[in-house]
Order: structure tokens, then sequence, then C-alpha cells
């Protein structure tokens, strides 16, 4: 979806507010990283920097990156003490190592070519220090897939600083990279009681299984430690925490 990370910005900002609880996912992942003892970390996919703001005011050591430009603007000028890199999962390189790295808001089913997930997961190994940990949402390709089969839409009305906004979104198979379906998505916001469209989006997005996500790790000198099945929004989703081995 990089026109919604781009040209549509702003957007993501106001709906994504109500439609995840930034809370609660800075509580769900802090735990993880305190239960493996790691204090500092890179978070990928930090978008517009709604978990940057709760992991620095927790005294977390906090970097942020993401492939958008228009994202990291927003993100600092909402956290004026994070710092956020401009960069590409795939390919990536860090002053130095740190203890951890985390991949949210599913970030990892933008990666459609094989290659592109190898390369994703070598990228993080070289960024990781021994012992350190990766840990990353997916959409469950077992659950998500089946449900889809015949194509289908959602409608999300949300309101954001007393401003009213839309999104129709259609869903349908494509199974062309694996798991994969494509995701149109079209942006309203309400004026004068009529609904006018800002915008749309056309992507591709791929889902995982477990087992093949399983053998990148792998591949990459990962050992997984833990697998968690996690209700999130829209999509079923596993998290899979890791920890670099060699």
């Amino acid at each position: 979806m990089e026109n919604l990370y781009s040209d549509l910005a702003n957007i993501y900002e106001a709906m994504y507010q109500t439609f995840i609880d930034y809370e609660d996912e800075y509580l769900f992942y802090s735990q993880i990283l305190r239960k493996n003892k790691k204090q500092n970390l890179l978070e990928i996919g930090s978008g517009t920097g709604n978990l940057a703001h709760h992991f620095s005011q927790n005294n977390f050591d906090y970097q942020g990156l993401d492939f958008s430009e228009d994202m990291i603007k927003i993100a600092k000028s909402k956290n004026k003490n994070a710092q956020f890199l401009q960069g590409d999962m795939r390919d990536f390189n860090l002053e130095k190592p740190v203890d951890s790295i985390l991949i949210t808001g599913r970030t990892i089913s933008y990666l459609l070519k094989n290659e592109e997930v190898n390369n994703t997961f070598f990228s993080i190994n070289k960024n990781l220090n021994q012992g350190g940990i990766v840990c990353f949402d997916f959409i469950d390709a077992n659950q998500f897939i089946p449900g889809i089969s015949k194509g289908k839409k959602l409608t999300h009305e949300v309101v954001f600083e007393n401003v009213e906004y839309r999104r129709d979104s259609f869903w349908s198979l494509t199974l062309k990279n694996g798991f994969d379906f494509r995701w149109i998505s079209h942006f309203f916001q309400k004026e004068n009681k009529e609904w006018k469209k800002i915008g749309e989006d056309d992507s591709v997005i791929r889902t995982f299984t477990k087992d093949e996500l399983e053998v990148y790790l792998e591949l990459n000198g990962f050992r997984v430690l833990e697998k968690i099945k996690r209700a999130a929004y829209a999509f079923p989703t596993i998290v899979i925490v890791a920890e670099k081995i060699k």
C-alpha cells in the first residue's frame, strides 16, 4: 500500500489512530522485550511514530526505520527525542547493532518475493548483536486466505479530531507470490453530510504460513523461541519471536 504510506500519510495517521490501540501494542511488545532482557531496539515499519512515543516515554533505547519519508516526517514532529531512519528493511545498515528488532503492523506483508523475505532476515541478522531477538507479526494464511476465496468487501468508519472518515476495502486473491491478495481501498471524508472521496490505494499483500517463515529464519541464523496467536485489527495474526544464534 505504497500510496497509503506516502501520498495518503496524513489519512493513515488519522484512521489508524482509531483502528489500533497503540498503548496495548506497546504493552504487548515491551513484555516480550523485558522477558528477553532487551532494552534497545529498532522498530521496522515505525510509521507515524505512535509506538515510538510509548517506548521513549518508558526509557527504552528506541530507533525507528520506515521506507516512507512522509511517515517519518510525521513521526519526527510527534517524537522530538526519538531517532528515525529512512530505509528499506530488505537492505539496511545501522551505525551499530542493536539487541532487538521489531517488525510491527504486519509490515512483513509487503515482502512479496521469496528473495525479499530472505534478504530482510539477512539484513536483520547483520544488524543484531549475538543473542539478539527479532519479533514480528504476520497475517496467518491458513486462517485468512480461505475466507476471501470469493472476494470480500469491508467498510470502516472512524472519527478523528471531529472529522469523519470512511474506508471501503475490497480483497481478492492473486496467489502470484505465495498466498497473496489484492487490497483496493477508497478513502472518504464527510463534508456537509456527504461523503467526499479523498484518495485511493491499490496494493498486493502477502500472507504467510508459520512453516515457511521458520525456514527463512533458520536459513538466516535464527532459532524460533515463541509463536503467539494474537487478535489484531482486521486480520488473524501470529507473532514470532526468534533469537540470533549465528
